[in-house]
């Protein structure tokens, strides 16, 4: 059977390090009482005029650079976000432009903080499926543009990066021991709307909107379904969960993190978590963790990790990759 592997992996951050004090001069908070509800204690800040597409282009970049491969070499670029440059065109349409890639197809997906669970989704089935053989995933976000700087409930928890993975399928056993993507698992709600969201857009106000969210019944959500994707997961790969390697969350909140890994027994030192220094960076944040476990040498060839993610609509999903 058609396996979908990782080739490489970039990460790209925007070099405005905003620290729990540099809020606290804005806002009416305090590192300590930042730190202690979210774990959180700084996140990167677009500057005035850098864009997503930036963003993305530098993790594809580094992705490409890191696979040993030319942009010519892709038959898709996927770029997952909720923060695009434009309405239209999509931001993948002008990574595409920018990489010098003149062949294949790119789009954007929008699944919020999931997206790019749902992203490898899209490419691992496109690969299985015959329609494309190298493809592009990017998780970029500049959350920043998004934010009420007034609220000091949400404005906290943001911030802005980029992560991408080169895929590419080949010829597997079609067991548990094969390298890359042994499978996805996806899921959402509609009827949760209200506990996360932004209150414009296009068809309704012609504005974004700010991000409005009721933290207490994310978290509950959250922990739960998180904690039954990874379930999930595991169950269509025969696998415990115990048998996994690493686990890659969304770097949400670390209570979000904790409360997940305690629900499922997982070992504290198992979880690779980034919020502290990234913050939520929504489709960005799960490569961007992946990228610093495996620049660090935490995850070697071979480990089994399961990515996950939840975000607003309600979505939420998991990925278990063989490295």
């Amino acid at each position: 059977m058609i396996r979908t592997r990782v080739l490489g992996i970039g990460a790209h951050l925007p070099a405005n390090i905003v620290t729990n004090d540099d809020l606290a001069k804005k806002v009416e908070t305090s590192d300590e009482w930042i730190r202690t509800r979210t774990g959180i204690r700084e996140r990167r800040i677009v500057a005035e005029g850098e864009k997503t597409s930036d963003l993305a282009l530098g993790a594809a970049r580094a992705a490409l650079h890191d696979a040993g491969i030319d942009a010519g070499e892709l038959d898709l670029v996927i770029c997952c976000t909720t923060t695009p440059d434009e309405t239209f065109p999509s931001t993948a349409t002008m990574v595409q432009s920018r990489l010098g890639m003149t062949r294949g197809a790119a789009f954007d997906l929008q699944a919020v903080c999931s997206g790019f669970i749902y992203g490898l989704s899209v490419a691992d089935n496109m690969i299985r499926g015959g329609q494309a053989h190298t493809v592009l995933v990017i998780g970029a976000e500049s959350m920043s543009r998004l934010l009420d700087w007034n609220d000091r409930t949400t404005c906290v928890l943001f911030g802005d990066g980029a992560g991408a993975l080169v895929l590419q399928g080949y010829d597997a056993k079609g067991d548990n021991s094969d390298q890359g993507i042994l499978n996805t698992r996806l899921f959402s709600d509609g009827r949760l709307h209200d506990m996360l969201y932004t209150d414009g857009g296009p068809s309704s106000t012609r504005t974004t909107g700010f991000l409005r969210m009721q933290g207490k019944e994310v978290f509950r959500h959250a922990v739960t379904n998180i904690a039954e994707a990874i379930q999930a997961s595991a169950d269509a790969a025969g696998i415990p969960v115990a048998d996994i390697d690493w686990f890659v969350p969304h770097q949400a909140n670390q209570r979000i993190l904790d409360g997940t890994a305690k629900k499922l027994g997982i070992p504290a030192e198992k979880v690779v978590s980034t919020v502290a220094v990234h913050g939520n960076t929504s489709a960005a944040s799960v490569p961007l963790a992946l990228e610093v476990a495996v620049r660090d040498g935490r995850v070697k060839k071979g480990d089994l990790v399961l990515l996950e993610a939840m975000g607003g609509g309600f979505t939420w999903g998991a990925a278990l990759i063989r490295w």
